[in-house]
């Protein structure tokens, strides 16, 4: 798209199209998305992420011990096809429809499935084998394919096509949508016509903090980017520098995620239905306060604050004048809901599962609302110009991974691949501190002395996450992409 004469905008819509077809394990049409974008006098934020179906109550939910994580039980409207064409309306330079000719070629013609998409395939097929309309799209002649062969899906190429000529509506109220609706009302989902022709995309106001002198953005609620800034706000009042002891730097940063998970899943969800403001997670006060918290010889475990009343792909693209995109997609779970309609390539996401059935909760399920959500890309700013754009796909290990690699770029002065390259920790949701494989030692013991139960993974996981980062330099950009997934930096 670049070489075509198109923009930064115009590229991303690209990639993200095409990234539905050659990567339908984390994404497609029935996903979401949110972008970051610098459009040459600011940094706005498009959040492409739908709302829960207007009839879901948690009365719906009753006979259920936590929200549904597969079939339509999960579904909420998705909002990437609506970003796309918004996103393009209001920045893009080519015609809509040319964005869409890799990806309908890559359809119609096929494509080599990677070793990774491979077994990610695989591994997810086999728990989704049985939801309505899985097996016949993703399990041609009843197996998944393997690598290096090719793979073909021309519904989703029809489906594409029309997307392309429609401006994305034909997802929403035109004949893609009464199919969709049509396989909602078969298998008795509580999707509505009236749910998928009402979705908006929402230009919003981004929320960022200022870290080692670099403006930080990231979305506001309901995404979970406050997560990264909270951290980093906490990590400001301690020398994380190249000197510092490695399993000092780790403990830190490790106690102050776990303070802003702590807060941000007890409070973020949708702004209509928050107790307080995010401003009040990132008050300057607050987070100094909660860096004295920290013993730097002892692990602790941290309520969240008392206020008043989990599968992605991520890119980002920039042009020769300074247009920077950081943008992020997602099915949630690998192929989500594992829904897929059939005559329309659409695999549902399972972002309904964000919900929680907690009553009183902000995040309670209910009718038209956005749930908590994961995705989470950054972009970032220095002196009053883009410095760069990062993401880190992986459900929970985005704000991790985005933490440690901005505190990477930041304290340590890396470059964006040595940064990515670094190995990596996770706070795992039973409270278990899990590193890579290649991690120190000294970092293992260092922590484990402090009290954390470390656990070290073995190659080949892409549990902590899979990375892209581009930063500017003096003459252009240097790009990096995480050599545990399927990615490259790629300059014109």
């Amino acid at each position: 798209m670049l070489e075509k004469g198109g923009n930064a905008v115009d590229a991303a819509i690209a990639a993200a199209a095409t990234l539905t077809v050659v990567e339908p394990v984390m994404n497609g049409l029935g996903g979401d998305a949110q972008v970051l974008l610098w459009n040459g006098s600011d940094v706005v934020a498009l959040n492409g992420c739908g709302r829960s179906p207007s009839d879901w109550s948690p009365e719906r939910f009753t006979s259920y011990t936590s929200m549904p994580d597969i079939g339509w039980e999960s579904v909420i409207v998705p909002g990437a096809v609506a970003a796309w064409a918004d996103l393009s309306a209001q920045y893009g330079k080519l015609p809509f429809e040319v964005l869409f000719e890799p990806a309908i070629r890559y359809a119609n013609d096929g494509f080599l499935v990677s070793p990774i998409i491979a077994r990610q395939w695989k591994v997810h097929a086999e728990r989704l084998k049985y939801q309505p309309g899985f097996a016949d799209a993703f399990m041609p002649g009843g197996r998944t394919p393997q690598a290096g062969e090719r793979f073909r899906f021309p519904e989703l190429g029809r489906s594409l096509e029309r997307i392309a000529a429609t401006r994305g509506r034909d997802l929403y109220e035109g004949g893609i949508a009464c199919l969709l609706l049509e396989d909602a009302a078969r298998h008795g989902a509580a999707l509505s016509a009236e749910d998928l022709a009402n979705h908006r995309s929402e230009w919003l106001r981004p929320i960022s903090l200022r870290y080692r002198g670099v403006d930080v953005y990231q979305m506001p609620p309901p995404a979970q980017g406050l997560a990264v800034l909270a951290a980093l706000g906490i990590l400001q009042h301690f020398d994380l520098g190249p000197n510092q002891d490695q399993a000092l730097r780790a403990h830190l940063q490790i106690e102050a995620m776990k303070m802003a998970f702590a807060d941000v899943y007890a409070h973020v969800a949708d702004p209509a239905w928050m107790h307080t403001d995010p401003a009040t997670l990132l008050d300057p006060g607050y987070l100094e306060s909660q860096a004295r918290r920290i013993d730097s010889k002892k692990a602790s475990a941290y309520p969240a604050c008392e206020v008043p009343r989990h599968a992605t792909v991520y890119l980002t693209a920039a042009d020769r004048d300074g247009m920077v995109v950081s943008f992020i997609q997602s099915n949630f779970h690998g192929f989500g809901s594992g829904v897929v309609v059939p005559g329309t390539g659409v695999s549902f996401h399972n972002r309904g599962s964000g919900f929680t059935l907690e009553r009183g909760h902000p995040n309670e399920v209910a009718g038209g609302k956005k749930p908590f959500h994961t995705i989470a890309p950054a972009l970032m700013m220095r002196d009053g110009r883009p410095w760069g754009a990062l993401g880190v796909v992986g459900a929970d290990m985005q704000p991790q991974g985005q933490m440690q690699i901005l505190s990477a770029l930041l304290d340590l002065n890396l470059n964006p691949q040595a940064a990515l390259d670094m190995p990596r920790w996770r706070i795992a949701p039973n409270g278990e501190i899990r590193l890579e494989a290649a991690m120190a030692s000294q970092i293992e013991e260092g922590l484990a002395a402090r009290g954390h139960r470390v656990v070290r993974i073995g190659p080949g996981s892409i549990e902590f996450g899979g990375a892209q980062c581009l930063l500017r330099i003096e003459d252009g950009y240097a790009g990096a992409s995480d050599g545990s997934r399927d990615g490259s930096a790629v300059g014109f």
